[in-house]
């Protein structure tokens, strides 16, 4: 068979959204599920692609700057969220308090590094996961895996595990009151310093570790308490810039969201505005990257402890031939055992070639074990020292640890063990909530948030 054409981000985005949908089919698409009727897929995509984009090409644009700012170590990316939402969270309760931890870890790592912070969270179309198997065994009875809420249902029976494309046009609508209830919030007052300062003062003063976190706070404190002596009404500052992004899995539905700039003429994907590959769909002659490499969002790439530097350089030419800042970031998921061996050769051998990408750290994708429960969870100490090995990579190298991406939720969960609040193996099943991967609670976040600000502090 005849190897199809590929062709550069310049000259796909020019050829429009039509190119842009199509010209990955031809080439071998990963995780993808096994959909039973095709023509019901047929008529989703078609209404997707005459819906509204959930996001537009000048706020895509806007992350990618903010983006570049990070590629040239000028600002921190702040990445998280669920693991996979599920359309049941789509409440204005729940969304307010991601909201909320992010914008209180933002507020300590920008005080810390006295650097921007780029705030984006794993919302508005986290809905589908790849899976390491197809199938699922429980009792003799085989089933298709779960693959999130936008693919079919987490329940064990053959309806819920049945594949059903109208769930892709009910991920676009809770996507959309998602983005809603965001952009209500971040330009609302929700976000003003001194309400999130509060927040964290409150958290320091009932946190099992606060102590160690209370110089930090009572410096921003005496900041906030500085601007306002000096004029500034800080209620100006109550707007946050925050954007959304997702794992870009299901390229049918990506591809119905793509839509092109009537001023440039780029292509973008219209379902968020920063989307990613992962670690299971990276191949360079895979559908994922072919249909990324016409897109002009930023986009990143997911690199496990098994990616090589020739892996990242193959990646770098597909996905950001021009080397232009703020296209593509390497999202680095090795495990607390293996990130100080690994990390420093892709950072070195990727200078080496002049590419300015951006580099962050996702420490929870490496590091889960399964306690004698029998429950997926995390030890808060060993994600912690991922984040710190990764920072010392830089540190040694000389060059930017761009932020990190983690799976964290609002809640007062009990999914991961450990923190300044121990959580131990036996409180896992109290609340544990997930839909598939465990993630940090709230606590545990601003703790990982106040530890990151004195690494970064000591640099």
């Amino acid at each position: 068979m005849e190897k199809p054409e590929r062709h550069t981000v310049e000259s796909a985005a020019a050829a429009g959204s039509a190119a842009a949908a199509d010209f990955w089919r031809p080439f071998p698409a990963a995780q993808q599920p096994d959909w039973p009727d095709p023509a019901a897929l047929r008529d989703v995509t078609g209404r997707l692609a005459a819906a509204a984009p959930l996001v537009t090409a000048g706020e895509c644009d806007a992350l990618r700057g903010r983006m570049a700012a990070v590629a040239r170590g000028e600002a921190i990316l702040l990445q998280g969220g669920d693991c996979a939402e599920t359309f049941a969270q789509v409440t204005a309760d729940s969304v307010r308090r991601k909201l909320k931890t992010l914008l209180q870890m933002a507020v300590v790592l920008t005080h810390a590094t006295a650097l921007p912070v780029v705030k984006v969270g794993r919302m508005a179309g986290q809905y589908a996961k790849p899976r390491s198997s197809p199938v699922e065994r429980q009792d003799g009875l085989t089933l298709p895996s779960y693959r999130g809420d936008a693919v079919n249902g987490l329940e064990f029976t053959a309806e819920a595990r049945t594949p059903d494309p109208a769930r892709l046009h009910t991920m676009y609508e809770a996507s959309a009151r998602t983005l809603g209830l965001v952009r209500s919030l971040t330009t609302g007052g929700f976000a003003g310093l001194s309400q999130v300062h509060a927040w964290n003062r409150g958290f320091v003063a009932s946190s099992q570790a606060g102590r160690r976190y209370e110089a930090l706070a009572d410096e921003i404190g005496r900041s906030l308490a500085f601007m306002r002596a000096c004029g500034i009404d800080t209620r100006e500052l109550g707007t946050a810039d925050f954007y959304v992004s997702h794992e870009g899995l299901l390229l049918d539905y990506e591809a119905a969201l793509v839509r092109t700039d009537p001023e440039t003429g780029r292509a973008y994907a219209g379902s968020g505005h920063l989307l990613w590959i992962g670690e299971r769909t990276r191949q360079p002659d895979g559908a994922h990257i072919e249909f990324f490499s016409r897109l002009s969002n930023p986009i990143a790439v997911k690199l496990g402890p098994a990616a090589t530097a020739d892996d990242a350089l193959k990646l770098i030419d597909r996905l950001d031939p021009r080397r232009e800042p703020g296209r593509l970031t390497f999202v680095v998921r090795a495990g607390a055992d293996r990130v100080r061996d690994v990390l420093p050769v892709l950072v070195e051998k990727v200078g080496a070639e002049g590419a300015r990408v951006c580099w962050v750290s996702d420490p929870m994708h490496g590091n889960t074990t399964t306690a004698p429960s029998g429950h997926k969870t995390r030890r808060f100490e060993t994600v912690l020292d991922e984040v710190r090995g990764f920072v010392e990579v830089h540190r040694a190298l000389g060059t930017h640890p761009g932020g990190i991406h983690v799976e964290l939720t609002g809640d007062d969960v009990t999914e991961c063990v450990g923190g300044g609040n121990p959580l131990l193996a036996e409180d896992l099943p109290a609340r544990y909530e997930t839909a598939c991967d465990p993630r940090l609670n709230h606590t545990q976040s601003l703790d990982l948030a106040f530890l990151l600000a004195e690494m970064y502090r000591d640099r």
